[in-house]
């Protein structure tokens, strides 16, 4: 079995800081961008498309793990701040809700790479504060800009625990589809798997 890599950061206070800011009095949103839509594997009693602003998805986290190894890194979506994303948010039931947060930290944040925040998401049936996994460009996980011909390569060859860079972006990108968002810069991304190297 693969060791994972040391944590950046300790995650469990940042899972403790998250609770509190929650609160437990009400029932939990959560922000899905990416394999959250297509995999919660959490059950929720409510799912609605949602928008937020000052961030968006971007193919941009390197995954030395799950969609890559550390000799050959894959890749996951992260939000980045500017622009904006559609996605989808989830309500969990109060009662539930902690222990969602514990099995989420275990599947997100078990390098503490990404930054949980509370955004505000506009929904059709009015705006909530759902938790988000943000990415800042002064992780070292941030990939930064890479050519066109990285992204080919990655998408050829890059594959983790839980199979490849290039199936993981097309199951988002499907995903997405079928709620009626199309996000052209992924499109672009797996167009290029099609190219020639």
């Amino acid at each position: 079995m693969t060791n994972l890599p040391a944590p950046l950061r300790d995650p469990a206070p940042m899972l403790e800081r998250a609770l509190d800011e929650w609160g437990g009095q009400q029932d939990l949103w959560i922000f899905g961008y990416g394999s959250l839509i297509w995999k919660p594997d959490f059950d929720y009693a409510e799912r609605r498309p949602a928008k937020v602003h000052g961030w968006h998805r971007a193919l941009k986290m390197w995954s030395r793990i799950n969609r890559g190894t550390p000799e050959c890194p894959g890749l996951v979506f992260g939000m980045l701040s500017g622009g904006s994303c559609r996605g989808m948010v989830f309500r969990v039931e109060q009662a539930h809700a902690r222990q969602v947060m514990v099995n989420l930290w275990q599947r997100e944040m078990i390098t503490a790479v990404y930054d949980p925040r509370w955004l505000p998401c506009h929904t059709p049936h009015g705006p909530v504060s759902a938790l988000a996994f943000t990415l800042s460009r002064h992780s070292p996980n941030h990939t930064g800009e890479l050519p066109d011909h990285e992204y080919r390569r990655i998408f050829a060859q890059a594959c983790g625990r839980y199979g490849t860079t290039h199936d993981y972006a097309q199951a988002t990108f499907d995903e997405l589809l079928r709620h009626g968002i199309h996000d052209r810069a992924l499109a672009r991304l797996l167009a290029l798997a099609q190219k020639e190297a």
